[in-house]
């Protein structure tokens, strides 16, 4: 997988050019999608995720300061995938007896 080095200390851009904590497979978008869903502080982002330093995490949120408009275009598409592939998934065979039981 290559990468190209930004201005941020611990963020690099992959061959999509989707921002990367380095040295991970965390992407930004994912841990500010976090932050954003929970309210949690860079701290408790730290403690979520223990592999990152406090250090990375604080990259990802400078890089999402100056890159805000564009994470949150990239969240609001990653939700309504997530809205329409819900959507296409039908339930499985055991939840539709569960359901006809009236178990669930």
């Amino acid at each position: 997988m290559s990468s190209v080095q930004t201005s941020y200390e611990h963020i690099v851009l992959d061959e999509k050019g989707t921002p990367v904590i380095a040295g991970t497979t965390m992407k930004v978008v994912e841990l500010i999608a976090e932050k954003l869903a929970h309210g949690w502080s860079p701290e408790e982002l730290y403690f979520q995720h223990p592999y990152l330093t406090l250090g990375q995490v604080y990259s990802a949120l400078a890089y999402y300061a100056d890159h805000q408009a564009e994470l949150e275009r990239d969240i609001e598409k990653r939700l309504e995938r997530s809205i329409c592939l819900e959507k296409e998934i039908r339930e499985s065979h055991l939840i539709e007896r569960l359901k006809s039981k009236g178990l669930i």
